[in-house]
């Protein structure tokens, strides 16, 4: 099995592993367990890690534009068609490896920022992943990135420009209830790390509130 197709397996993007960003698979089950998690509505509509790049790229736009975050327009399925390769998600990272592999562990890693990913919870995703049938090292890389503390600063040198920064904290943004003091606080120093202006935040926050349009 490719990489990508274990990320694909990892979000939920293959038939059997649910729908859309973040909700199925694996990630899932770990997103899952909160209390109070929730995506946008549209954005369930469209599968992986695609989603997050082109509501990143639609902020990215309107910021550069000038627009007021209030105004701007969401992101819609036709932007899929025409995403900007910039913010592709298989796209090399800045340390070499896949953008993918880089988005996947800033999602974990917001994830567990509120530090509630509790022994049971680590165990029924272990238990997902021996159902998957899983080559030795596939099951490695995705009990690493689980297992493993994720950090801040392994995800912030991930980026090799400020299009992937954005795209780094879209992610993150979608798998967080911003609502959580510790949650909201994580995505403060992930936007300081990332060096992101605060006006494209705005409307990085924007997008992610709105998910993906028509």
């Amino acid at each position: 099995m490719k990489v990508d197709q274990l990320i694909g397996q990892f979000l939920g993007n293959n038939p059997g592993f649910g729908k859309g960003a973040a909700t199925g698979g694996i990630l899932g089950l770990l997103l899952g367990s909160k209390k109070g998690r929730k995506m946008s509505g549209g954005t369930l509509k469209y599968a992986g890690l695609a989603a997050a790049g082109v509501m990143a790229w639609k902020a990215y736009q309107n910021w550069q534009q000038g627009q007021s975050p209030a105004q701007a327009a969401p992101a819609s399925g036709a932007d899929l068609q025409r995403l900007d390769p910039r913010f592709a998600p298989d796209a090399p990272a800045a340390n070499g490896e896949s953008f993918q592999l880089a988005l996947m562990r800033a999602m974990i890693g917001a994830a567990k920022a509120d530090g509630h990913v509790d022994g049971a919870e680590q165990q029924r995703i272990f238990e997902q992943v021996e159902q998957m049938g899983l080559a030795a090292e596939e099951k490695a890389l995705v009990f690493d990135m689980l297992s493993a503390p994720v950090a801040l600063g392994d995800i912030v040198a991930s980026a090799r420009s400020p299009e992937q920064a954005a795209e780094l904290y879209l992610a993150s943004r979608l798998v967080i209830d911003p609502d959580q003091a510790a949650e909201r606080a994580y995505l403060q120093a992930l936007a300081h790390r990332l060096n992101l202006p605060a006006e494209l935040v705005e409307h990085l926050e924007k997008q992610a509130e709105q998910g993906i349009g028509e």
